[in-house]
């Protein structure tokens, strides 16, 4: 869940002037990678060039660069200019999405949009496989970054089969590392209850406020692309949009990353590397996949994982934020619950009013919630004194905590200690319960005051630590903060 406090978008023209002075000196290469790929993009709208990625890049758009004969130093260069041109438009297109009026071809949301439609046959499908894909402009705009997104077939926690949807993403430059192009699979804290909040609408240009998590997102991302690697985000909440689910969240995870590794035109396979990221709801979805690989997923072998402001104790952070200016937050929690659990008796626990917020904000997204409820107290909404700590409401939250088993790939671990979101105890007490089970863990207890903040200056450690173990840098057996 991330901290709504800032308007959405607030901080993103912030970003795109920093982006900007940060990778100036990658200016003029980025300039023509630019206009290349833009001439290569109407091609292939066109239909007369092929728009396949390989291990050396994106079909012929990268032609240029995929035949250069660089040096070491070369390959600095290069990489330094395509870093500065990813990063630098992906800010400048988060900007133009969140301004008010921009010229942009409408975008259907999923609930009238085919592509999102379940097929009849989708149980003959296996977990994973790709039901249907197209390609895709990321925000609507002509970016350097091959985009696609794939329908595909997952298994929600009831065991039926559902279709999910994923965004793939193939940067337009060469891959100058060793190995295959590493894979990041990056889960966005999608944190809402209905369709038109899905990552995948918003990633190709949906115009709804309630999607505005994605753009936040985009610069942890863009951080990978600028490496690189592909990046794979998947709606992991699946058609029913089901907030503080976690099994369904892990399996929509992991099998978003296979069909990634299965779409021909992304140029990945079994042999790529896999990383896995995410923050606060993103984090969540991100832990449950790690937690359920080796029994679900044996196929996908995550080389490492990080999580941040990891969401823990869910009764507790409701009560954290429950009268505050989050307190939307607080009601997005007790909504998941009732209409998730539709059989444990909540919806009796609540009076005329909480049944009337069910039945009006029962498909809201986050950023709504916690508009329309600032500083609002559940127990205003609910017939029993205490609601969050009834025992009906936390058997209905206990399932989807955190910590069992753990995982078995390397994790890098961060939470602020002042976090006013998610309250660090939930924190602490998952790397107790994650290193007594002897999981291999670099924990950080950041002194960055805040959920927002540690979000941001937290992630280059994140970052780092995926890359290392993409590189096979050795890392040591057991818990360690740093």
């Amino acid at each position: 869940m991330r901290s709504s406090h800032e308007p959405a978008g607030a901080g993103v023209p912030a970003l795109s002037i920093l982006v900007g002075r940060v990778f100036r000196s990658g200016n003029k290469l980025g300039v023509s990678g630019i206009r290349r790929a833009s001439a290569e993009r109407f091609g292939h709208a066109q239909g007369r060039l092929p728009a396949m990625a390989t291990p050396h890049g994106i079909g012929r758009g990268t032609s240029l660069l995929s035949t250069t004969p660089f040096g070491p130093l070369g390959r600095r260069v290069a990489r330094a200019g395509s870093s500065a041109v990813i990063l630098s438009v992906l800010a400048l297109a988060s900007t133009l999405i969140m301004a008010p009026g921009s010229a942009r071809a409408q975008v259907l949301p999923p609930d009238a949009d085919p592509f999102y439609t379940a097929p009849a046959d989708l149980a003959a499908y296996p977990e994973g496989a790709i039901v249907e894909s197209r390609q895709s402009a990321l925000f609507g705009v002509p970016l350097p970054v091959s985009t696609w997104q794939v329908k595909y077939r997952s298994t929600d926690a009831g065991g039926n089969p559902v279709a999910d949807v994923a965004t793939v993403m193939v940067p337009m430059l060469p891959w100058l590392g060793p190995g295959p192009r590493p894979l990041l699979s990056y889960q966005i804290a999608e944190d809402s209850l209905g369709t038109r909040c899905a990552p995948s609408y918003a990633l190709r240009g949906g115009g709804d406020p309630g999607g505005a998590q994605a753009l936040i997102d985009t610069p942890f991302m863009a951080t990978a692309l600028s490496r690189g690697w592909a990046v794979v985000t998947s709606d992991y909440q699946g058609p029913q949009s089901r907030f503080l689910d976690g099994v369904n969240s892990g399996r929509g995870v992991l099998d978003g990353i296979r069909a990634a590794r299965a779409l021909p035109a992304a140029g990945l396979g079994p042999a790529t590397p896999v990383t896995a990221w995410g923050y606060s709801g993103g984090a969540f979805a991100t832990l449950w996949a790690a937690q359920m690989q080796p029994n679900y997923a044996p196929d996908v072998r995550f080389a490492g994982i990080a999580a941040g402001g990891v969401p823990s104790n869910w009764p507790a952070i409701a009560q954290h934020v429950d009268g505050t200016m989050q307190a939307g937050l607080a009601m997005l929690i007790v909504i998941a619950a009732v209409r998730d659990n539709a059989n444990a008796g909540l919806m009796e626990l609540l009076n005329d009013r909480g049944r009337a917020m069910i039945a009006a904000d029962g498909a809201a997204c986050g950023p709504d919630l916690v508009a329309k409820y600032m500083n609002a107290r559940v127990d205003d909404y609910a017939a029993v004194p205490n609601l969050l700590a009834h025992p009906a409401f936390r058997a209905a939250t206990d399932p989807h905590e955190l910590g069992n088993p753990a995982p078995t790939v390397p994790m890098y671990l961060y939470h602020s200690t002042t976090d006013d979101v998610v309250p660090v105890a939930g924190f602490t007490d998952i790397l107790g319960r994650y290193c007594a089970q002897g999981a291999t863990v670099t924990s950080v207890h950041s002194a960055l005051p805040g959920h927002n903040p540690a979000a941001v200056g937290e992630a280059l450690g994140a970052m780092s630590y995926l890359a290392d173990r993409v590189a096979g840098a050795p890392v040591a057996p057991g818990c360690r903060a740093r």
